[in-house]
């Protein structure tokens, strides 16, 4: 239950998944921490530091997780990590004073920090192929649908929507292969005590035991560790993971950006879906405001500036080790994964419920293709013996007379004039003009390429299925 009379953050409540918000929080936090306990007292039973029994007592308790306590204990102590030791052994009274042998604080909370990692990037890399897939089926269904593009936003020439799309999800599709390689990478910082050399442990089971003892660890959690580390595993992975979280926020941004733009009256192409009973505006009724694509913005804003913070955790960290990250990582690596995780879930939202007004394409079209068309027209001329630059510079007059009779509101005359100007059906046949004015065959390589990204889209997302054995 949340306490609304004392600040909460907005991913408590408001952004982001249930299952993420779990992962990140604070009991999840410990419960991994307590796991990690037990998974080091069961190794150290094999050599005879612990007994059977005391693992077993651990693991009962396990799960136990009492945070009041633990917070009773911390206002004394001032260490959290303390604290939860204390809290744990209170409830093992024979495993009690077994529990962190030859650990230091971070030989634990490292390791706690790279499952989240990659419990977390499942999560996110699970969210991406769904969001992947809704792109893919939207890019089949426009593949052939023309439209008019823009460059300075001003309209240009002709391509689809399917390509359009296909633009953002080539983007993601990237985001999506480096997140799955960060995710296969992810290690923690092993057993290796306060400065990194192991050498408490070697104490314990002996100089010679020490690379069988951490690799024994290493597979009862199932992760990987640094061959190297100081008192912390390299705070670089936490910025190699952020970049490729903000990644994925940059592609959504321009996704959604473009949305924002296309839903204005003024192209009137595109548009968010709207509820029932939405309200766009406290004083306007008649608003329709893209909320979820400034949502988006907004928080994909935020997340790139991560990263940067990440870097300078990573570079700053002194010697063997300094606490100046600790405080910043208890927001920055929950924050950073809340904030893409609500970026993709708006994102699938929008994307599976976009709607595409093809009235106000058909409109945009009749406006402006005739324009983007007298490129194609300037090569048929060419090629039957006209002279490239006296058609160019007739071409140019004809296309600023008819944009001042689009920029008063009347028809584009583009074709009509240019089909019945001699200088042209000297060279070709009124007919001929027209069919090269005509744009729906103008759009190159759009639906072709739009459609293989498709397919690329369905094999790289599609999970593969078990080998049979």
């Amino acid at each position: 239950m949340n306490d609304f009379e004392q600040y909460q953050s907005p991913f408590s409540w408001r952004y982001a998944s249930p299952e993420m918000r779990a992962l990140w929080g604070e009991a999840s936090r410990r419960r991994l921490w307590r796991s990690i306990w037990v998974a080091l007292a069961h190794v150290q039973s094999e050599y005879g530091l612990v007994t059977p029994p005391q693992v077993q007592e651990l693991q009962e308790h396990a799960a136990q997780v009492d945070i009041q306590r633990a917070l009773q204990i911390e206002a004394e102590i001032h260490h959290d990590l303390m604290a939860e030791v204390r809290t744990f052994a209170e409830q093992c009274p024979t495993a009690g004073g077994i529990i962190h042998l030859g650990a230091t604080s971070m030989d634990i909370e490292d390791n706690a920090d790279a499952l989240r990692l990659r419990q977390a990037l499942d999560l996110i890399i699970a969210q991406l192929r769904v969001l992947l897939a809704e792109f893919a089926g939207k890019i089949r269904l426009y593949a052939a649908l023309p439209i008019m593009a823009f460059t300075h936003l001003q309209p240009a020439e002709p391509t689809t929507l399917g390509y359009r799309l296909a633009f953002y999800a080539q983007d993601l599709l990237e985001d999506f292969s480096e997140l799955t390689r960060l995710r296969s990478q992810i290690r923690g910082k092993g057993f290796k005590g306060a400065v990194g050399t192991a050498a408490s442990y070697m104490e314990l089971v002996g100089p010679g035991q020490y690379p069988a003892f951490e690799e024994q660890l290493s597979r009862q959690l199932d992760l990987p560790f640094f061959p190297i580390s100081t008192q912390t595993y390299p705070r670089r992975q936490d910025y190699s993971v952020l970049s490729a979280l903000a990644s994925v926020g940059s592609s959504l941004y321009k996704f959604a950006f473009d949305l924002r733009l296309l839903q204005s009256p003024v192209i009137g192409e595109w548009s968010e879906p709207f509820g029932e009973k939405q309200v766009g505006s406290s004083a306007m009724p008649f608003k329709r405001n893209p909320i979820h694509s400034e949502k988006i913005d907004s928080l994909a804003r935020a997340l790139a500036a991560m990263p940067q913070l990440a870097w300078h955790n990573a570079a700053h960290s002194l010697l063997e080790r300094t606490l100046d990250d600790s405080a910043n990582r208890r927001t920055l690596l929950p924050e950073a994964f809340l904030t893409c995780d609500e970026i993709l879930r708006t994102s699938i939202r929008l994307v599976r419920g976009l709607k595409i007004n093809q009235a106000g394409i058909a409109r945009n079209m009749a406006i402006y293709a005739p324009f983007a068309s007298t490129e194609r027209l300037l090569m048929a001329l060419v090629k039957n013996g006209a002279d490239r630059q006296q058609m160019h510079e007739h071409l140019r007059d004809h296309a600023m007379r008819a944009w001042e009779a689009v920029r008063e509101g009347r028809p584009n005359p583009l074709t009509d004039n240019i089909a019945a100007d001699p200088l042209f059906t000297a060279h070709l046949a009124p007919d001929e003009v027209r069919s090269l004015l005509q744009i729906e065959g103008y759009t190159g390589i759009a639906e072709s390429h739009a459609v293989w990204l498709a397919e690329q889209i369905q094999r790289s997302v599609t999970p593969t299925p078990p080998a049979a054995s």
